[in-house]
């Protein structure tokens, strides 16, 4: 075999091990980041004491009125007062 070759398909092979690594390690970083989203959608909800209908129907009307686009500008005023 070519030596050049037989190096690029060494370098090609290494690189697609990274590669499958660091998909793999991104799928991992995925998966708890929305675990940790999750988790504090839950606790927000807690703290308003609202019941999972009563969250259904929040966001149903949010969607239907204005869409995500009021849910961010209220979410961006409370932060800032």
């Amino acid at each position: 075999m070519n030596p050049k070759l037989k190096k690029i398909n060494t370098e090609y092979n290494k690189n697609a091990d990274k590669i499958r690594e660091l998909q793999a390690r991104q799928k991992e970083l995925q998966a708890q980041r929305t675990e940790l989203e999750n988790l504090d959608i839950i606790g927000l909800v807690r703290e308003l004491g609202i019941s999972p209908d009563e969250l259904a129907t929040l966001i149903r009307k949010s969607k239907n009125n204005n869409g995500p686009a009021a849910v961010k500008e209220e979410t961006e005023y409370e932060e800032t007062e």
